[in-house]
């Protein structure tokens, strides 16, 4: 090992020690999530292991391979902060060349749970389709290899974003993890629910061409050297090598333009000038006066603050794929889209919140009632402005997918009356129940506080429930009674009269309150 290598391995093992020593719940979240990995693989192993001799163990060892190393190409874009030491930036001072740099930080980068965990799911996908002194020799060079593949695509793609990465674009970037890891977990039980019912005979022809791809092209070199195809193990393991060494190039390539090119990031380019100019664009689209000052403030933060747009994109996603997944597998109901609307009136509560202690701007604008529901009403506007198509949206595919349309306006009046009492709950929980919401940092309630959040989100939650049964009452009164099918259609505007009507009571209780307790509201959001 060289001097350079040995340094780096050093390094990245003192920034774990340092990280460790920051405090004892990051000690004790090392320690569960390396005890987790470490079980689940091994788990993952002694599963790949009692696949050996299965006629199909070729076709779940070929395509996990290749999910792994896909698992390892999108982590460094939606976790850009789980390593310090992607950001190869930081040694731009160092005189170092790219490739014992490259050599370095490829060594450095074995140094985990992720490798850990990656080598014994690889060691399992090996051996399970391994039979014969060849096969296991084989099986040897190719675990390395895909390990070491893995790892350099992960270095390659984080190399080659560093600069998006590192920015508050790639903190938003990283917002979006949560939408595919929800996406992706119902696209998981949805194929596995497929799997269970089909058998592993479809994914066969997958096997098949992902054996030649790279690092399952190592996997399926481990098959063929089983089965006596020497040549074709060969040529796997020559294309696994080949793709190793595309990547370290790719690679150092980065490393050498990070490493001598200027970081632009600073300067005010010329389509920065140009959408300067432009921001108004937004606010000749909304009323005058402060309800469209407001609106816009709230617009803006849900397209800038990085906890707001988190929040954001959860709640669009959730609201989607809970009714969509369940009818695409045919255990759903129509009923399930007014989830998209209680997801969404969620964004309703704290309102106060996501100012933190820049609320004091805010609060200097209120100096009685009518301005606190000024303020309220601008919030609230926003929210439907992004609320009210989204949630016709998901009722409409839903009501699509199951092929119920006699009961669309039945469900679209229910998500209404629903959304119009979470806005209404919202709005005086936010003024009642306040808590701050760091801006560093996972937590989304400051120290102490998350008493208030559960009152906050869970206690609005069941009184938006109770506000709503009377639309739910005459929901299953038309739906139990004789003839009543042919009414049904009556609480489409019933439902949007009724969570108006709540709408702008919630909105005329909260604001009284708000304006009298403006220090206290401030005190609570500034604590984050």
């Amino acid at each position: 090992m060289s001097r350079t290598t040995a340094t780096v391995v050093r390094l990245k093992l003192s920034l774990l020690r340092g990280g460790l020593r920051q405090s004892s719940g990051r000690r004790s979240a090392f320690v569960a999530s390396a005890v987790v990995a470490l079980l689940f693989g091994l788990l993952q192993l002694l599963g790949l292991l009692a696949l050996r001799g299965h006629a199909n163990a070729e076709t779940v060892a070929v395509p996990g391979t290749a999910l792994l190393a896909l698992g390892w190409a999108v982590m460094p874009l939606f976790f850009p902060s789980g390593d310090e030491t992607l950001d190869p930036t930081r040694l731009v001072m160092l005189p170092l060349r790219p490739r014992p740099l490259v050599r370095a930080l490829l060594a450095a980068s074995l140094v985990g749970i992720g490798p850990l965990f990656t080598l014994l799911v690889l060691a399992g996908c090996a051996l399970s389709v391994a039979h014969g002194g060849a096969a296991y020799a084989v099986a040897v060079v190719a675990v390395a290899l895909a390990l070491l593949v893995c790892v350099a695509l992960a270095r390659a793609v984080a190399a080659a974003n560093v600069r998006l990465l590192t920015s508050r674009r790639g903190r938003d970037l990283a917002v979006l993890s949560g939408l595919v890891i929800a996406v992706g977990a119902q696209l998981v039980n949805f194929g596995a629910q497929r799997i269970g019912s089909a058998g592993l005979g479809p994914l066969r022809p997958v096997a098949d061409v992902l054996s030649w791809v790279p690092p399952a092209a190592a996997v399926g070199a481990v098959r063929a050297a089983s089965q006596g195809s020497y040549g074709a193990a060969a040529a796997r393991l020559l294309v696994t090598a080949a793709a190793l060494a595309l990547l370290v190039a790719l690679w150092e390539r980065s490393l050498t333009r990070l490493m001598t090119s200027p970081d632009g990031s600073t300067l005010q380019t010329a389509d920065t000038r140009t959408r300067d100019r432009s921001a108004g664009g937004l606010a000749r689209l909304l009323p005058g006066g402060r309800t469209g000052t407001v609106m816009e403030r709230a617009l803006r933060y849900v397209w800038r603050d990085p906890k707001t747009k988190a929040a954001w994109v959860t709640s669009l996603a959730i609201g989607l794929i809970v009714p969509v997944f369940n009818a695409v597998q045919g255990t759903g109901s129509i009923y399930f889209a007014c989830f998209a609307a209680g997801m969404l009136g969620i964004q309703m509560y704290n309102q106060f919140g996501q100012d933190t202690s820049a609320f004091w701007m805010v609060a200097l604008t209120i100096s009685s009632p009518r301005d606190a529901y000024d303020e309220l009403r601008g919030r609230a506007l926003a929210l439907l402005t992004i609320t009210l198509p989204y949630a016709a949206l998901v009722t409409v595919v839903t009501t699509a997918l199951l092929g119920d349309w006699p009961r669309l306006p039945e469900v679209l009046g229910l998500s209404l009356a629903l959304l119009g009492a979470m806005l209404a709950t919202g709005a005086w929980t936010s003024a009642r129940f306040p808590y701050s919401i760091p801006q560093e940092g996972h937590k989304n309630v400051a120290p102490g506080q998350a008493g208030l959040a559960w009152i906050s989100i869970f206690g609005g939650m069941v009184a938006a429930a109770l506000l709503c049964s009377p639309v739910i009452t005459a929901a299953i009164w038309l739906n139990v009674s004789a003839g009543g099918d042919a009414w049904t259609w009556l609480l489409l505007p019933a439902g949007a009269a009724y969570g108006a009507a709540l709408t702008w009571a919630g909105l005329r209780l909260a604001a009284p309150r708000t304006a009298a307790r403006l220090p206290e509201i401030l005190a609570a959001v500034s604590k984050g």
